[in-house]
């Protein structure tokens, strides 16, 4: 399934907004609650799934949306669609400070592994699925769990990180780093974890017990600040009421 063509705009520093232009019946396909605005003539309508899985029939549509059930993500996504003959805005905010990374998948060899809670939008004919991690290390201590998101298509996606995203582009190198400041990476890129030599520096080194590994030539987009990291912080400052 192609997908729609739609211009947009990043509105923002640190804490973003994307602002979705759609002509007549272009239709982006978001996370439930993600959407900020929208303009008039612009309908919307909870959906299960992304909506490439139309021709699939019930039992299609079904295992679509339990495969992000799995991710922890709702099983419904909401579809925002264009009917008006004039041009319309939609716009969507990340959950949490940081950045929205824009991805235009068709020159990103049609194919993105990110972190599940990475998607905020895309452009309809993008398929969402799930993409199981091949080595058990990698899905038992990298800190994006068990599953990570897969995107295909050759249109637009909007991905959302916290803190500043860096961009690297690997050339049949290796790249090791956080578990969580891992944000997404193009095919062609392999996933893997490994653990912390030395006892003293896996316990007092305070980078945690294991490291991601990327090898292979690609892209690869990093956060430097988890929402896990800011969460931690966080809780560490609440009160706490004494015994």
């Amino acid at each position: 399934m192609q997908s729609h063509e739609v211009d947009y705009e990043i509105i923002g520093k640190d804490i973003q907004v994307v602002e979705v232009e759609l002509d007549r019946d272009e239709t982006i396909v978001a996370e439930a609650g993600a959407m900020n605005w929208m303009e008039e003539d612009i309908t919307f309508e909870a959906k299960m799934g992304d909506g490439t899985s139309g021709n699939d029939g019930l039992m299609g549509k079904f295992l679509s949306a339990g495969k992000r059930a799995l991710t922890g993500e709702s099983l419904f996504m909401t579809h925002f669609t264009n009917t008006s003959n004039n041009k319309r805005r939609v716009a969507f905010a990340a959950p949490y400070p940081g950045h929205i990374i824009p991805i235009d998948l068709g020159q990103m060899g049609g194919e993105l592994t990110c972190q599940k809670d990475a998607f905020l939008c895309a452009a309809l004919g993008t398929e969402l699925s799930i993409a199981f991690s091949k080595r058990l290390g990698a899905g038992f201590f990298g800190g994006e769990g068990f599953i990570l998101q897969l995107l295909r298509g050759d249109g637009m996606a909007f991905i959302h990180a916290g803190g500043t995203v860096i961009q690297k582009e690997l050339a049949n190198e290796t790249l090791r780093i956080d578990t969580g400041c891992l944000v997404a990476f193009t095919s062609g890129i392999s996933y893997n974890i490994e653990r912390i030599k030395g006892l003293k520096s896996m316990f007092f080194g305070g980078e945690g017990l294991f490291l991601a590994t990327l090898e292979g030539t690609g892209t690869v987009f990093l956060q430097s600040l988890p929402f896990s990291k800011l969460a931690d912080r966080i809780i560490e400052q609440v009160p706490r009421r004494s015994s």
